[in-house]
Formats: C-alpha cells, sequence, structure tokens
C-alpha cells in the first residue's frame, strides 16, 4: 500500500499526469483493505498456515470443497440437511436445507480464501474462510444459521450471543436440537442394525461414483447397500474416504 502511495505521490511533468478518477482510488483502496483484513487474519495464526483458495462447490452448510479439498468451517456447527428445526408458535423448519442453501448464496461463483488450522478427525481441513474480506464462519452464526461450537472454539460465542437475542434463525422458537446432539442421535439409532455398528453406508451409483452416506445424510434411508455390487459399510467418515469414497454433495 505505502508503495502504491509513494507511486501515485511522485512529482511528474504535467503534460505527462493522467487524470485518475477518484472512484478509481476509492475502489483500490477498499480491495487492497479486505486483502489485507485477510492476510492479517492468516498472520495472526502464523506464518505457515495453509491458504486454499478458488471456487468453491457446497457438500453441507459448514462444509465446502475446493480443488479436491474438503474443508470444515472451523468454529462453528450447522444443522444437518436432513434436520428440522422448531417453529415460533407450531410445527418444524428446514434449517438445514436453510443453512446449506445460505452458503451455497454466499460461495457460488465466488472466489473463496480459507485459511487452515490444521486437519480434523474427519480428514477435513479446518478452516475460516472469506468471501470479498467477509468472514464466512462468523456470518453463518450472525445469521443464525449456525452455532458457536464452543466445544472447539469460542471464535464466535459472540455472533451467536447477537442471533440468539434477535431470535433470528434457529434461535427463532425453543432452543433447537444442536447438530452434534442430532448426529449422536441418528448414529446410535442406526448402529443397531448396522454391521459391527458401522453405520456410514458406502454406496455406488449408476455412473459408478462412489459416495458415502452416514446415518444424518438426507439420502440414508434411500440407500441400500449391495455388497456383491462392491458397495461396503464404513465405522468412519475417515475409512470412507480413505477407501476412495466421497461425501454427498448438497442437493
Amino acid at each position: 500500500m505505502r508503495e502504491y502511495l509513494n507511486l501515485v505521490c511522485l512529482p511528474c511533468p504535467v503534460k505527462k499526469a493522467l487524470p485518475v478518477p477518484q472512484i478509481t482510488i476509492i475502489i483500490l483502496i477498499l480491495t487492497m483493505t479486505l486483502a489485507s483484513s485477510v492476510k492479517q487474519a492468516v498472520a495472526e495464526r502464523g506464518e505457515h498456515a495453509q491458504v486454499v483458495s478458488g471456487l468453491a462447490r457446497v457438500i453441507d452448510g459448514d462444509t465446502i470443497e475446493i480443488k479436491g479439498v474438503q474443508l470444515r468451517l472451523e468454529g462453528i456447527d450447522t444443522p444437518e440437511p436432513a434436520q428440522t428445526c422448531p417453529r415460533r408458535w407450531f410445527g418444524t423448519w428446514k434449517c438445514g436445507q436453510k443453512a446449506t442453501q445460505a452458503l451455497k448464496n454466499l460461495v457460488t461463483g465466488r472466489k473463496i480464501l480459507c485459511e487452515s488450522h490444521g486437519w480434523g478427525k474427519y480428514g477435513r481441513l479446518l478452516a475460516t474462510c472469506f468471501v470479498n474480506g467477509q468472514n464466512i464462519n462468523a456470518k453463518m452464526v450472525r445469521d443464525g444459521l449456525a452455532w458457536a461450537f464452543v466445544r472447539y472454539s469460542k471464535s464466535y460465542v459472540k455472533q451467536e450471543r447477537l442471533a440468539r437475542a434477535e431470535k433470528i434463525g434457529i434461535w427463532s422458537a425453543r432452543p433447537a436440537e444442536p447438530a452434534w446432539v442430532y448426529r449422536h442421535q441418528r448414529w446410535a439409532q442406526a448402529s443397531k442394525t448396522a454391521p459391527e455398528g458401522c453405520a456410514i453406508k458406502g454406496n455406488i451409483s449408476a455412473n459408478g461414483t462412489r459416495i458415502y452416506h452416514p446415518p444424518w445424510s438426507p439420502w440414508y434411508d434411500k440407500v441400500i447397500i449391495d455388497l456383491s455390487h462392491g458397495e461396503k459399510w464404513f465405522c468412519s467418515e475417515k475409512d470412507a474416504k480413505a477407501s476412495g469414497w466421497r461425501a454427498a454433495h448438497a442437493p
């Protein structure tokens, strides 16, 4: 930034000077400021932090994929795609689908920059991701579409407190079942009938794509495993990925 300003301010012959619209300078300054905020966040995590950037594909409300790398939005937990949440007066709404769609709206067609915090136990890169300088993790929590995952991080406690106070999203009615409780209950139920308690279904689609479905997948109950066709049961997502299966993308 300093070098740019010095270059602009160097005295030049009047006859060679070209008028620069003020709006252009403002746009340049804003762009550099946004980039600086992202770089500062990376620097605060250490100079060796890995940065992944590019166009993203949404897996679910808190997981994206960039250039074949799955990234889990660190410090937050969104409702699972098949999960519903209570309405203010009666009934439920599809909070899992809403969170997934909100993430799609944020990232689709835009360059995403993610700063890593290391690998999670399920083989995904934990990351803080930005779009146009905006912290995506923070926005999902602030919009009432994710919980601050305080078991692992307290980075977004403030955003959750504000969303809760305004009664938006998952806080609009009586407390919704946290995603981690939902996953635990779904796993406990499915593992009762799964071979050796390994409840993840490794399906092979009609075009040969290997896709795995944990018990909280919206397609889980529709998938029938046929061992004679090479389909498998897995005990963890990490095992499924190591065997060549991938997670199902968001519908």
